[in-house]
């Protein structure tokens, strides 16, 4: 998909380094959010907190030295809620558990989901000002807001996966007419049920990105991946963002068997873990990996979003997964 991304004016090295999107949020921006929460702040007291950590995670990334970057998701919450705050037809429940002791408060479709205005646009624009490198642009999937949500409209899942694509397609086409040139939509449910796949998950992101000049991602994690590939393949998207250091698949011998036709961006740090991998064991995932895909295929990234990390430990794995892309590139290009 090189050839793709040269189209769009992209010139990306090698193996070309990049993140999830999510960043761990600053104390006053969580404290912030609280008094929001209780009525004792306003949004317009928040911006600027937000704003202010979307610089630091700029600059830290290009400090790391990587390539294409993402805004951090300073000014979100729960990557389902935040957008359905911002779609007509949805209300907001109490408190739900998501896993452990993390909680969301979860979408409620009650009414045709509609694309109300722009949501991330003016956020990515705002990163993208602040470097001359590509910043992502990204949201939430359609399969993923419907599975999250509880729907007291539709008459069935697909009606309302459907309906939610073409909302999110005006999305789409906003930020790629900011400027946008790599989008991600993001699907960590895309295999939740693996018979809804060809019924219509596909459709849905065919309506998504249909006629929208832009090169796309979908990341996916905690996958039964082994019940959807190799069909996810007909996915319309250009790069596939899995998690692959902390997974229980060995998704590598699957690709062996079947081999992987798109672009990937191969998790190779785990974010779940507070442990700081080291440059040698980012190096050996990443030759893994070039095991089975050409180099030319391959992009490297965390597994996931970093928000659960403390800011040490999520600049210590991006230093390590930085370093070790580049002694790999180094490598490759004196073959």
């Amino acid at each position: 998909m090189r050839e793709k991304l040269e189209s769009l004016g992209l010139d990306l090295p090698l193996l070309p380094t990049t993140t999830v999107g999510s960043f761990p949020k600053p104390r006053e921006v969580m404290e912030a959010r609280q008094k929001l929460l209780a009525g004792k702040l306003t949004k317009k007291d928040l911006r600027p907190l937000e704003e202010q950590a979307t610089r630091f995670w700029i600059k830290t990334q290009e400090e790391i030295g990587i390539d294409v970057l993402v805004d951090g998701e300073m000014y979100r919450g729960d990557m389902a809620t935040y957008f359905a705050e911002n779609l007509d037809g949805f209300k907001i429940s109490g408190l739900v558990r998501s896993y452990g002791n993390r909680y969301y408060r979860k979408p409620i479709i009650s009414g045709k989901v509609k694309w109300r205005g722009p949501i991330t646009v003016d956020w990515w624009k705002f990163a993208q000002s602040l470097t001359k490198k590509p910043v992502k642009g990204m949201l939430t999937g359609p399969y993923t807001m419907m599975d999250w949500s509880f729907n007291e409209y539709y008459p069935n899942r697909r009606e309302a996966c459907l309906d939610m694509a073409r909302a999110l397609h005006e999305e789409v086409k906003a930020l790629a007419d900011a400027g946008a040139k790599i989008i991600q939509v993001d699907e960590p449910a895309l295999s939740a049920r693996s018979e809804e796949l060809d019924d219509f998950i596909i459709k849905a992101l065919d309506i998504v990105t249909k006629g929208v000049g832009a090169y796309f991602i979908t990341h996916s994690c905690y996958g039964a991946f082994e019940f959807i590939y190799p069909d996810m393949l007909k996915l319309p998207v250009d790069n596939f963002d899995l998690e692959m250091s902390n997974s229980e698949l060995d998704l590598v011998e699957i690709f062996r068997r079947h081999p992987f036709t798109k672009d990937i961006s191969f998790g190779v740090v785990d974010v779940h873990s507070h442990v700081i991998e080291d440059v040698e064991t980012v190096k050996k995932r990443i030759k893994r990996a070039l095991e089975v895909l050409k180099p030319e295929q391959l992009w490297v990234d965390p597994d996931c979003g970093l928000k659960t990390r403390t800011r040490e430990e999520a600049i210590g794995k991006l230093r390590a997964m930085v370093g070790a892309a580049e002694e790999v590139r180094k490598s490759l290009s004196e073959k």
